[in-house]
């Protein structure tokens, strides 16, 4: 779930199911009491008929956990008053080892952690482009990046297309942040 009206759905659907949901948040639910075998089975059903997945191996559970801190992070915060690095703010926030998180992402993404970080920032540039409030060095700016000549490199990398070759694009081709990766 990487939305509130994500999490909102899922809630809805467990109450539903007579599970009482004690805690909810982006990419974890807690109830009361514990489902049993049948209910995951059918929790797990009623997920993929919403496009979610049922995670319960605790690797998976934590990239899952290192992309939904990837995405509050660079969605919504102004990166450049995270005075870390990204990676190091979602080890701190993990209370895990940089290292640690950064090789078992690569290992169970098939993208390092770094690929994942800059989709998603590129993402969020295609949103402020569309927007048209900022220009690209206000965005270059509250992205954390160093100059806009860099966004516009990275960009352009992972779009194949300057960010204002972009922004004058019709059909501009932004993806849902749970798709990307």
């Amino acid at each position: 779930m990487v939305c509130d009206r994500c999490i909102l759905i899922v809630k809805q659907q467990f109450e539903g199911m007579g599970l009482k949901v004690t805690d909810i948040s982006l990419g974890k639910i807690a109830t009361d009491p514990e489902p049993d075998a049948n209910q995951i089975t059918a929790i797990g059903k009623m997920l993929e008929g919403l496009g979610f997945e049922l995670i319960d191996k605790e690797k998976d559970q934590l990239v899952e956990q290192i992309k939904t801190q990837i995405i509050n992070l660079v969605h919504y915060s102004d990166l450049n008053e995270v005075n870390q690095s990204i990676l190091q703010a979602v080890a701190e926030h993990l209370n895990k080892d940089a290292a640690y998180l950064s090789r078992l992402f690569s290992e169970s993404e098939g993208l390092t952690i770094e690929k994942y970080i800059i989709q998603q920032k590129v993402e969020k540039v295609k949103e402020f482009l569309e927007y048209g409030e900022l220009n690209l060095n206000e965005i270059a700016y509250k992205m954390g990046y160093s100059s806009s000549a860099h966004l516009s490199t990275q960009f352009k990398l992972l779009t194949g297309l300057t960010p204002s070759k972009y922004k004058g694009n019709a059909s501009n081709g932004r993806r849902a942040l749970d798709k990307i990766g």
